[in-house]
């Protein structure tokens, strides 16, 4: 059985346990990082030395950073359907998951910490109207790629890319900003709270 470590509080175990339920696996959530320190236990140093979530384990086989855990499961677990081995049909998931991981995570970071987390370090109203406006910079590039496909981020499947990107487009809407009008955006998160699994793990009250 899959064991993943991580509280579900974090985005990245979110989108791990989402597409464990996407595939219908059993697994063994522990909620690791609820404590304070407890990521630096000499434990969990040893399954990731840079003690940060989520961390799968699959039998003595150990796994850290979110992106390259679903890559590993959909390609373990016959998720073929969510990550084709066609190059070329892969190669726009990789873009969009890479894109979620780069640009779109980092665009939000300030604004959601001073306005979801009331980090005191991120209070300058300055960088707070300069984060909102990235943050809405990167979401205007979103909505142009789904007017493009017309459904998902990727194409007309739902893929691996939606994970990370359906989450983070649930933290846009959660977080109290100013959202402009981008329908294909609100259209996607619509169609993704279609899936049982993203109403779990995505749009489910939290940010």
């Amino acid at each position: 059985m899959l064991k993943i470590l991580g509280r579900d509080s974090s985005i990245n175990v979110r989108k791990v346990l989402w597409l464990c339920d996407e595939l219908d696996l059993d697994y063994d959530h522990e909620a690791w990082g609820t404590e304070p320190d407890s990521l630096r236990k000499p434990e969990f140093l040893a399954l990731n030395p840079n003690a940060l979530i989520p961390v799968l384990i699959d039998d003595d086989f150990v796994m850290w950073e979110s992106n390259a855990i679903l890559r590993y499961i959909a390609n373990a677990y016959e998720g073929d359907w969510l990550y084709p081995q066609n190059p070329r049909a892969r190669a726009p998931i990789d873009q969009w998951m890479d894109w979620q991981s780069t640009e779109l995570n980092t665009s939000w970071r300030y604004a959601f910490m001073s306005l979801v987390r009331n980090s005191p370090a991120h209070q300058d109203p300055r960088l707070l109207a300069a984060a909102c406006k990235g943050w809405t910079h990167t979401m205007g590039i979103l909505n142009q790629q789904l007017e493009k496909t017309g459904r998902y981020v990727a194409g007309r499947n739902f893929t691996l890319a939606d994970i990370g990107v359906g989450l983070a487009v649930n933290r846009w809407f959660e977080t109290p900003l100013d959202h402009p009008n981008l329908p294909a955006v609100r259209n996607y998160y619509e169609r993704l709270t279609e899936r049982t699994p993203y109403t779990v793990w995505g749009r489910n009250g939290k940010p």
